[in-house]
């Protein structure tokens, strides 16, 4: 049902289209029209008012009223925007497989997963499959900090079953577990003096910042957790002890508790250091996202487990080291998988996806629609 050679032309069309975090309006317009087009209900939120580089464009929350299905309402859900170099995409496709000219990423992260919506809504609506309603978010910014997404006007979303499409595994996929992140900034007071007459006047905020970090657990802490430094600034001159400098740093875990536990434990040395020099630290101190950690028999593991053995494809559970949109929904409410996909490479101008990867995820969700709609009416036997 669905058709190969129209997907792959509208990924064609889509990764023409330059949509750099920030520069998403002109690929925002072409999609509100062809979700017009498809008859769903097409609206544009304000997030765009919260990103600090090209403020303006804002998520598409787009819903298709059921057709008497008594499934559940699903959240299907992609971003719109790349990461650099993104301007000017000039796709390739040879045996099989769709690269760009190579001096620009290809933007299968993640308009590979918006064309496989897109063709999933006009084969729904072809064949007239039965469902309880689909709601389509395609969000901005996710590329920055998931921008988009945190600042997604929840009043319009009433679906509290998803997924995201935009892991980098393959099509069977399903990422059931993903940190917790928080991140600091840190800065660190001393005093200035001359380097070369009095340094035993000044107190060097970056001898302070390096004893801190030289007594933190940094890097890879156990199997569920990692932590970083990475950014220091400060400093004015060779012949000035740096009265200021600044630290960023994060902390992730599978496992919430031991997330907080490990950004308490750098923020305590930083203030340990701080206070040994006589130096003075502020430490701001923000929860990035919240974890994804969904149970085997959560209803999306479920729904994506039976659509893809239906098509052939074998699913398997995963988990990632990092965030998407996908955290950001659970964190709501919304009980929603990541998929994979099957792009590679991606952020390098190296990126490259499979025409074969292309049409698995547009079969993968016409089938999640299907199952939704079996699971809910029992039709489904389902296995634990």
């Amino acid at each position: 049902m669905v058709n190969a050679e129209r997907l792959i032309q509208e990924f064609m069309e889509l990764v023409r289209v330059d949509s750099e975090s920030g520069a998403e309006r002109q690929l925002a317009d072409l999609l509100k029209e062809k979700l017009t087009a498809l008859g769903l209900e097409v609206f544009e939120d304000n997030a765009g008012d919260f990103i600090e580089v090209g403020r303006g464009t804002g998520n598409i929350i787009a819903t298709l009223p059921g057709n008497g299905g008594e499934g559940p309402l699903l959240l299907l859900s992609a971003h719109m925007d790349t990461v650099k170099p993104g301007r000017g995409v000039r796709p390739r496709r040879e045996n099989g497989v769709i690269t760009s000219a190579g001096d620009t990423v290809l933007g299968s992260d993640d308009k590979a997963g918006i064309v496989a919506i897109l063709e999933c809504l006009r084969v729904v609506k072809e064949e007239n499959i039965v469902h309880g309603g689909i709601q389509v978010v395609f969000t901005v910014a996710e590329e920055i900090g998931l921008v988009g997404a945190k600042n997604l006007d929840y009043s319009r979303i009433k679906a509290r079953v998803g997924f995201v499409l935009d892991s980098g595994g393959p099509p069977g996929e399903i990422i059931i577990k993903a940190p917790t992140q928080y991140s600091f900034t840190a800065t660190i007071k001393g005093k200035a003096a001359h380097a070369g007459i009095a340094p035993e006047q000044g107190v060097n905020a970056i001898v302070v910042a390096s004893h801190a970090i030289a007594n933190m657990k940094v890097g890879r802490i156990d199997e569920e957790t990692t932590s970083n430094i990475g950014l220091i600034s400060g400093g004015v001159a060779t012949n000035i002890v740096p009265e200021q400098t600044t630290v960023k740093g994060e902390a992730r875990s599978i496992n919430p508790s031991k997330a907080k536990d490990q950004i308490d434990h750098m923020v305590d040395e930083i203030n340990k250091a701080a206070e040994k020099f006589g130096a003075t630290a502020t430490i701001d101190v923000e929860k990035e996202y919240d974890s994804i950690n969904l149970a085997p028999e959560s209803l999306p593991v479920r729904i994506a487990i039976q659509a893809a053995e239906n098509i052939g494809i074998k699913p398997f559970p995963g988990q990632t080291g990092g965030g998407s949109d996908a955290n950001i929904f659970n964190g709501r409410g919304i009980a929603c998988a990541n998929l994979g996909i099957g792009m590679s490479k991606v952020h390098t101008t190296e990126e490259f996806i499979s025409e074969e990867n292309l049409v698995a995820n547009a079969q993968l969700m016409v089938e999640i629609v299907k199952v939704a709609q079996a699971i809910k009416k029992g039709v489904v036997p389902w296995k634990v």
